[in-house]
């Protein structure tokens, strides 16, 4: 049966999904395309509804996804174009969606000894530099950010749609300045934070396997008591007028020389 009404229930609901205080209530977030949702079926525990509109699959990619539908023991809501779009977040949309389980790990989950490399983000604002760190991160490997007090939601639709799928692929850890800072004092994690009145250039530093990179916020940077945790500051040089980077081009310019030098020594 496909649902014709926008004043569905279930349809109402969707669309509160894009309320930050009702997808902490639900647990869920909203995801829209078939690429993205594609991706979600590849853990289909996390799905909670599978939303499509068939009159808009119209491509071959489309038809590919609804064969994979099939074999999946989710829930499918069928729905008319009119329904669709009254919830969807794209101009020309694709005709499916879906409602999907948020995934939060916890601090002493993480074990120093194999923890890789992961971001620690003060306070960010801006969903969309949220969204574009996720997809560097998937770029180099990265496992995981933690988000350290008030920080946007990475299960905001601009962050979710910036991810461009990495929301599935990296691991969100909560936590407060406090909470990290004694976290990391008793782990011993090495941690190196951004600063523009750093003396040590990014490039000058050997970064370990397993570490924390510090990214401070939009307008204030890295709150004191988090660079009086990390290990070395370091500062990225500019010749410009500008007298700072956007956060997401700060954060892709260190993670690629944290990349790039394990790379080699992994080469090595």
């Amino acid at each position: 049966m496909i649902i014709t009404s926008t004043a569905n229930e279930q349809v109402k609901t969707i669309r509160k999904l894009r309320e930050r205080k009702y997808r902490h209530e639900t647990n869920t977030f909203y995801i829209e395309g078939i690429r993205i949702v594609r991706e979600a079926m590849a853990t289909p525990k996390r799905i909670q509804t599978l939303i499509v509109a068939p009159d808009l699959l119209r491509s071959a990619r489309a038809e590919d996804a609804l064969v994979e539908i099939t074999a999946l023991d989710v829930p499918v809501l069928e729905v008319s174009p009119l329904v669709f779009e009254s919830f969807g977040l794209k101009e020309n949309p694709q005709g499916l969606a879906a409602v999907v389980k948020q995934s939060w790990a916890k601090l002493t989950a993480v074990k120093p000894e194999e923890m890789g490399l992961w971001v620690g983000l003060d306070s960010i604002a801006d969903p969309g530099n949220l969204g574009t760190i996720m997809r560097t991160m998937d770029a180099v490997g990265a496992k995981g950010i933690f988000l350290v007090d008030d920080c946007t939601d990475p299960y905001d639709p601009s962050a979710v749609r910036g991810s461009m799928g990495a929301v599935f692929s990296v691991e969100f850890i909560k936590t407060t300045a406090q909470e990290m800072a004694n976290w990391k004092r008793a782990k011993n994690v090495p941690m190196f934070g951004t600063s523009d009145a750093a003396k040590t250039g990014y490039q000058e530093v050997a970064y370990p396997k397993n570490m924390i990179l510090m990214m401070g916020s939009e307008r204030q940077g890295l709150q004191q008591e988090l660079m009086r945790c990390c290990d070395e500051m370091v500062a990225i040089p500019m010749t410009g007028k500008s007298d700072s980077l956007n956060l997401a081009v700060a954060t892709a310019v260190t993670l690629y020389e944290i990349y790039n030098q394990q790379r080699k020594n992994e080469a090595a």
